[in-house]
């Protein structure tokens, strides 16, 4: 992934991103045949610098504003939901754990505009035994996404004593992610899924694999944070689900927008009335589309509410819940409103030359995640009641 680089950083994040909407039009049905994002766009996504948006500055990143990463994580996804995947999970892995690393460890591993960073989810099989300097980390990690065109991978495991009890540490378990060379790992090409194919996201393990102390940072805990911006005051899984619903909002869009463009021209054999004037179709777009700007406007204020209440040192629970309802209930509208163009695109949305097939599978691939979930609805309502609640995520 070496490459010459000359990033336009006078363009914001977003503007950079809409420059490479073309070529992700023209390599999507590539890249979902692939399962993978093709070396093109990997390479298009270096020479904008689009992988560390959200890197500190001292380790030559941007730091930019979270708005402007949730926003180019939008306008990525409006043209292939896998690579605005991609181009989220890379960039707030590489962001959080080079936040809470030694300067030199992590200015080692993010040498460049072409490091990206991948990993799973935490795994409750996988264990780190604390030994001498390090941890001996064994395990197996699935969701790998976008870990085929990385040179470092990471993974979150909970860490053990030698006796095999838990390690404690600040008074809660000690939880820990490993970065180590892809290389030192076995991969497993197992990602046959419905829709998020390009993403790559292969199974992967390692057994007994040394791990030094500078490459296991806590990434979420305060106590071990280097960078003190805004963006790394806000917890990894709200940073990771500020992209995540960009990506479902641009996927919403781009549906939206393609069925709007399908009823200026079509007319249903089952209809009296050509789709451009029937008055349910009319209603619905319109319906649709303030579905969409509802849920990206709440989205946007709670965003920019929180990182500068993070700048100011007031992000409390209120703020936090208020952006976890925000990316939650964006995700879900956006998934509603994409199910809805399937539907009304009749039998034109199940060809695989129309522009539907693929986006809905996407679509639906990305409501079923862990971001999107119901549970972080609940938990947020219990916040608003008042009731017993058990804080998380947030």
């Amino acid at each position: 992934m070496d490459a010459q680089v000359q990033p336009a950083l006078n363009l914001s994040a977003p503007d950079r991103a809409r420059l490479l909407r073309p070529l992700l039009d023209e390599h999507g049905p590539e890249m979902d045949r692939r399962r993978e994002v093709t070396p093109e766009v990997v390479e298009a996504l270096i020479q904008q610098d689009l992988l560390r948006v959200l890197l500190p500055k001292s380790l030559g990143g941007q730091e930019a504003h979270l708005l402007d990463h949730c926003k180019a994580a939008e306008t990525i996804g409006y043209a292939d939901a896998s690579v605005g995947w991609f181009y989220n999970q890379s960039n707030v892995s590489a962001a959080t754990a080079a936040a809470a690393m030694d300067h030199d460890a992590a200015a080692a591993i993010f040498n460049g505009p072409h490091q990206g960073l991948a990993w799973g989810a935490q795994y409750s099989g996988s264990k780190a035994i604390r030994v001498e300097g390090g941890y001996r980390l064994t395990g197996t990690w699935g969701y790998g996404s976008g870990s085929r065109h990385t040179t470092w991978v990471g993974a979150h495991s909970a860490v053990q004593n030698p006796d095999g009890t838990p390690h404690l540490r600040y008074g809660k378990p000690d939880i820990r992610t490993f970065l180590f060379l892809k290389s030192k790992a076995t991969v497993v090409d197992d990602w046959a899924v419905l829709g998020l194919r390009g993403t790559g996201s292969d199974t992967y393990s390692v057994e007994d694999l040394f791990i030094p102390d500078e490459h296991a940072p806590c990434r979420d805990a305060m106590e071990e944070r280097r960078e003190q911006g805004p963006l790394y005051v806000i917890i990894s899984n709200l940073l990771y689900a500020s992209g995540f619903c960009g990506v479902s909002l641009g996927i919403g869009r781009r549906m939206l927008d393609t069925y709007a463009q399908l009823a200026r021209g079509k007319q249903s054999r089952a209809a009296i009335t050509s789709m451009a004037n029937n008055h349910a179709v009319q209603k619905e777009i319109a319906q649709l589309d303030a579905k969409l700007s509802g849920a990206r406007a709440f989205v946007h204020e709670a965003i920019c509410q929180a990182h500068e209440a993070a700048a100011e040192g007031r992000l409390d629970v209120d703020l936090r819940m208020r952006l976890r309802l925000a990316t939650t209930h964006a995700m879900q509208e956006a998934a509603d409103v994409a199910y809805a163009c399937y539907r009304a695109a009749g039998t034109t949305a199940i060809l695989n030359s129309a522009p539907f097939e693929r986006r809905f599978r996407d679509a639906m691939s990305v409501s079923q995640h862990l971001q999107g979930m119901n549970a972080h609805l609940e938990m947020v309502g219990r916040h608003i009641i008042g009731s017993d609640n058990v804080v998380q995520w947030v």
